[in-house]
């Protein structure tokens, strides 16, 4: 089963060396454990654009979607047996990111 790991930035700064060592480390072992997909990180949501096309046309808005303290800061995709698994590695991710990480599995 596949999960989607959400990493929560506060705006408490950006990533330190170690956090970033630590990080690339666990992004290593979800490799050679055969349990990594995908990941990748994403800037501020300071620049982000807000596209809507539910209506007649096209809505286009500056800034994020929400404005909120907290935000998506990246994210790993990882196969795992189990919820188990999956938050026992989500601790592990947000041990060496040192930011909060959301669980959430695909359907």
């Amino acid at each position: 089963m596949q999960y989607l790991l959400s990493v929560i930035d506060d705006g408490a700064g950006s990533a330190t060396q170690t956090e970033q060592a630590d990080t690339d480390a666990f992004n290593d072992r979800l490799r050679a454990q055969g349990q990594w997909v995908f990941a990748g990180g994403l800037g501020s949501p300071d620049p982000a654009t807000v596209v809507d096309n539910r209506g007649t046309e096209a809505v286009i808005t500056d800034g994020p979607f929400i404005e909120a303290k907290e935000w998506l800061a990246g994210f790993w995709i990882i196969e795992a047996p189990d919820l188990d698994v999956a938050l026992r590695l989500a601790a592990e991710g947000s041990k060496a990111c040192h930011r909060k990480v959301e669980v959430r599995p695909f359907l």
